[in-house]
């Protein structure tokens, strides 16, 4: 008999996505919990349409959310989405294949493959973009500093990469892109304003800079053309927004 896998996905007006989402893991979930931060869309309605169990919590933060949400699950494994990513067949056919073997590993990794509109991006350091979604939930939880959460296991427990796509439908166009980028800056900011004067002014004089040389030409984003200099441009506005905005909340509050 083979283990049982919950889907947890944490939304927020997210209609436009939810339903692809639900519908690329039905073939391997037996059960998708939404949770949802009081979305004013069609959100819970579209994902109760399609068999999830919605529950309402009110948004904290994106690491408390999905620690929360994780929490929730009925089963011992957990894959843990946002409502903007969708799994490939041959991830689903992968992630079958584990279960049916009763998941033999505590944890696996899958490589994302991040979208801007129809177009996807192989450069920039955008892929394979590896991420741990899938693990026992018990041996695992949700670290790092929002917006950015990384899943952290404990310790002495084996891994898996797997090897289908996650696919990440991150903007809708290229615009979308710099909003977002100040939009996490200006998050990273209160959530890194405890750092050190030295760790902060380094990080914001050569971070950023390095970063965007580094995606743009080591990282083949100029293949891209235009919108790799957009998608880097983006990640250099996050960096000094986030350290920037550090020090003048630093500043603000001595």
């Amino acid at each position: 008999m083979s283990s049982k896998l919950s889907v947890v996905i944490i939304t927020f007006n997210e209609e436009r996505n939810i339903a692809k989402c639900i519908e690329s893991v039905q073939l391997v979930a037996d059960e998708i919990l939404v949770v949802d931060s009081l979305s004013t869309d069609k959100t819970k309605t579209i994902a109760e349409s399609l068999g999830a169990r919605v529950i309402e919590h009110a948004f904290e933060g994106h690491i408390q959310q999905k620690n929360w949400a994780k929490n929730q699950a009925q089963f011992e494994f957990v894959l843990s989405l946002d409502a903007d990513e969708m799994l490939t067949p041959e991830l689903v056919e992968e992630i079958r294949n584990q279960k049916e073997m009763d998941f033999p590993f505590a944890a696996y990794t899958m490589p994302r493959l991040n979208f801007v509109g129809d177009r996807s991006v192989k450069t920039c350091g955008w892929y394979p973009d590896r991420k741990l979604r899938l693990w026992r939930a018990k041996d695992g939880n949700w670290t790092g500093i929002n917006p950015h959460d990384k899943l952290k296991m404990n310790m002495g427990f084996d891994q898996k990469r797997l090897n289908g796509d996650l696919l990440h439908y991150s903007y809708t166009n290229a615009s979308e892109i710099l909003s977002k980028s100040r939009k996490y800056g200006k998050i990273g900011a209160e959530n890194n304003k405890n750092m050190s004067w030295f760790n902060l002014i380094f990080k914001l004089f050569f971070s950023a800079g390095t970063k965007f040389v580094r995606n743009y030409l080591f990282k083949n984003g100029y293949k891209e053309g235009k919108l790799g200099i957009i998608i880097c441009w983006g990640q250099l506005i996050e960096t000094n927004s986030k350290y920037l905005g550090a020090i003048k909340l630093k500043i603000k509050n001595r």
